[in-house]
């Protein structure tokens, strides 16, 4: 599957201080809210994404903090995103739009996934395998 998560969430980045790994790892997901919705509903897109939420939360347990709304967007505490570490969340926004994006290939296959991704991101190098990309797990 040529579309790492990593490559995403660093297109999202803004570059300001106040951007974190985390709030771009969101955004990735919120970005791809729209055309999931339009594919499978409002609550179809939900069901997707806490999937994923529960799937992440093993490998990334602060991502317990944030909550799915009822149309999909993430909501989480300020104060305790800005308690983690630059690890913990970058294995968080990792964990969560890796399992996403292998759950889309799951569901509709390699070819659509990389063709949604490139359309939000055509700038994202998605020519490397591994969707999920974290390092902790490259170590095993």
């Amino acid at each position: 599957m040529p579309i790492r998560a990593s490559r995403l969430i660093a297109a999202e980045r803004s570059g300001e201080p106040r951007d974190t790994v985390a709030r771009a790892g969101f955004r990735v997901c919120g970005k791809l809210r729209l055309p999931l919705s339009t594919l499978a509903g409002a609550v179809g897109f939900r069901s997707l994404l806490s999937r994923a939420w529960v799937l992440a939360k093993a490998e990334a347990p602060w991502l317990a903090e944030v909550q799915i709304k009822s149309d999909g967007e993430l909501q989480w505490s300020t104060e305790k995103e800005a308690a983690l570490s630059t690890e913990e969340a970058a294995r968080a926004a990792t964990a969560l739009v890796g399992q996403l994006l292998q759950l889309l290939v799951t569901f509709i296959g390699e070819t659509l996934t990389r063709r949604l991704v490139q359309e939000i991101w055509p700038e994202a190098a998605l020519d490397e395998v591994n969707p999920r990309e974290n390092s902790h797990e490259e170590k095993s």
